[in-house]
């Protein structure tokens, strides 16, 4: 008798289906609140995973693993339900026999924005593309918001569906089919006495990263750009330091929020972060969704703080500490692609999340913005309507973190429009004015070989650096991205993007040394301890000239003749450190 060739086909695929999924790396690619995103007693959440077998994997939370009664399969991925009263904020990822997943960070705060599909954008007058039926209303804080945004959804026939509530801030799906009829709906919802501001969104599916301009050059000597800050310096000062014995410091655990969409966890620089961390001694953690290629966006400004050292790609500044600190967890979060109001819906979340640093590598700037040639920007542009609503929306925002969350700091990219950071008719959000904000410059190093690295002269500003006063402190602008192959050489990223994440790192770990420095003092401590960079103007800079807010006399100690007295700040991540020691027997 012939066997049965369908039966025997199906025999051999049943054996090696599961050699299939074992082979196939579990990744989380996406994580995001589904179903009413209103609802915060009983939250859906849906994940896209890839290398999902046919057994149904655990889910663990934290160091809680979910029931199965809780999960359900949908299209690609899961979808799962948590009650925010039994559950907490934490990280979440999945493990299927001896396959285990990156972890991601779950946020069961109330703060969550829709993101607008394909066919619900369109481009306006300026060329952008921008939602057409989705909008944010910032409500008057003498409203209860919810109620107030239901009121005006139902008087305008439209749905309330995202919301960030401690800024009294909430998402409508507007009835409108085009822009024309968006526009005028807008301006009657804008009239209303109980409403501050509206909020028009203009992303598309973009890769969410701050731009640099063409023509800024990439360094030939990469490996010298780090010494300009000190990085080693760093490291080694805190490996020694703390526990010296005659003076022991313990380092506190602190958390860092990473405003990027995803890291590549197949990537050597990342790949040991996967599953429950921290696992044993207390050490840098990371959470991210996963990327598809490993030099994104994201993977390279999370990279500069927790990247894997001597794997040929990026290096982080955190996890060089980990054998003396008391761990890190890096949060990288985005919420969804609805553009800066996700940005900032993760933002408010994170902080909730007892975040104590965030760095923001992106931000905007207004359709006509020139340089400081002259040439106007094309590059992260905004029309005034959408500036107009974010610049509301941002205020919101750091008048909340001001109320609520005093001794959080926010770590800003100045931008790389080659223009000027501060002027707030142009840039956001670097322009803002207070002291929770810290904004980043960068810096390369110049082809003077023969100058010791606290030498003016040993770097010179990038050519695509934003500049001005409002810029407190220039930092490295290129790094190595991360590679998939073990042992080689990542190509050179640079932008202010990157050097965000070298003062975030450093903010974090003088955190660490001493958690009880408020923002006002870690700004004062990085522009004590900063080098120089450019030339001495007298206080008189030409405003291309003026890379940062210049160093004043009481950063030096106050001695008039100084010879730092007037010049830029340039980050010194070692005696930074040595300053948030010493500020440990004058911060109670």
């Amino acid at each position: 008798m012939q066997p049965n060739r369908a039966l025997l086909c199906a025999f051999f695929m049943a054996l090696l289906s599961p050699l299939a999924d074992a082979a196939e790396a579990l990744r989380i690619k996406s994580l995001q609140r589904c179903g009413d995103l209103l609802d915060n007693q009983h939250q859906d959440w849906c994940l896209q995973v890839r290398g999902l077998g046919s057994t149904l994997p655990k889910l663990h939370l934290g160091e809680s693993t979910l029931p199965a009664s809780l999960v359900r399969r949908s299209e690609g991925g899961l979808r799962l339900q948590l009650s925010a009263a039994q559950y907490r904020s934490a990280a979440l990822w999945l493990e299927d026999g001896e396959r285990v997943s990156n972890p991601v960070w779950l946020s069961l705060n109330s703060s969550h924005v829709l993101a607008a599909t394909p066919d619900e954008v369109a481009k306006n007058m300026d060329g952008l593309t921008t939602y057409v039926d989705l909008v944010s209303v910032l409500i008057e804080e003498s409203h209860e918001g919810r109620d107030e945004a239901s009121r005006l959804a139902k008087k305008y026939g439209a749905e309330v569906v995202g919301a960030i509530p401690p800024l009294n801030t909430y998402q409508l799906r507007l009835p409108v089919k085009d822009l024309t009829e968006r526009d005028a709906l807008v301006l009657r919802i804008g009239s209303e006495t109980s409403v501050d501001a509206v909020v028009v969104e203009e992303s598309a599916p973009e890769s969410g990263q701050e731009a640099e301009a063409g023509r800024a050059p990439r360094p030939q000597r990469n490996s010298e750009e780090w010494a300009a800050n000190r990085f080693a310096d760093a490291v080694n000062y805190y490996r020694r330091r703390l526990p010296a014995g005659n003076a022991p410091i313990e380092p506190k655990p602190i958390r860092v929020g990473v405003i990027e969409r995803d890291v590549d966890f197949d990537a050597p620089d990342f790949v040991d972060y996967l599953g429950a961390c921290p696992d044993g001694k207390p050490r840098t953690c990371l959470y991210a969704r996963d990327a598809e290629q490993p030099d994104g966006h994201g993977s390279t400004v999370a990279g500069i703080l927790a990247a894997h050292w001597d794997k040929g790609g990026n290096t982080g500044f955190l996890r060089g500490l980990d054998k003396t600190s008391n761990g890190f967890e890096v949060i990288v979060e985005r919420n969804s692609d609805a553009g800066i109001t996700a940005n900032i819906a993760a933002s408010v979340n994170l902080v909730e999340d007892g975040v104590r640093a965030l760095n923001w590598s992106w931000g905007i700037h207004r359709v006509g913005t020139r340089n400081v040639e002259g040439d106007e920007i094309d590059s992260l542009v905004r029309s005034g309507i959408a500036m107009s609503g974010y610049e509301e929306l941002l205020e919101e925002f750091f008048l909340w973190l001001r109320k609520e969350h005093p001794d959080v700091l926010v770590v800003n990219s100045a931008g790389n429009g080659s223009s000027f950071s501060g002027r707030d008719e142009y840039r956001l959000p670097s322009s803002f004015i207070t002291e929770q904000l810290l904004v980043v410059g960068g810096h390369q190093r110049s082809e003077r070989p023969d100058v010791a690295v606290d030498d003016p002269a040993y770097v010179v500003k990038r050519n695509s650096s934003n500049v001005d006063m409002r810029v407190d402190i220039t930092a490295a602008a290129c790094a190595r991205a991360s590679t998939r192959e073990p042992d080689a050489t990542g190509e050179v990223h640079c932008g202010t993007s990157y050097a965000t994440p070298m003062v975030t790192g450093i903010v974090a770990a003088m955190l660490s040394i001493n958690p009880r420095l408020q923002p006002e003092q870690l700004r004062m401590l990085l522009r004590r301890s900063a080098m120089t960079i450019g030339g001495d103007y007298d206080f008189e800079p030409m405003d291309a000239e003026d890379l940062t807010a210049p160093i004043l006399p009481s950063e030096r100690n106050y001695q008039l003749t100084d010879k730092d007295v007037g010049r830029s700040a340039r980050l010194d991540m070692q005696k930074a450190l040595d300053l948030a020691v010493q500020s440990r027997d004058r911060v109670r």
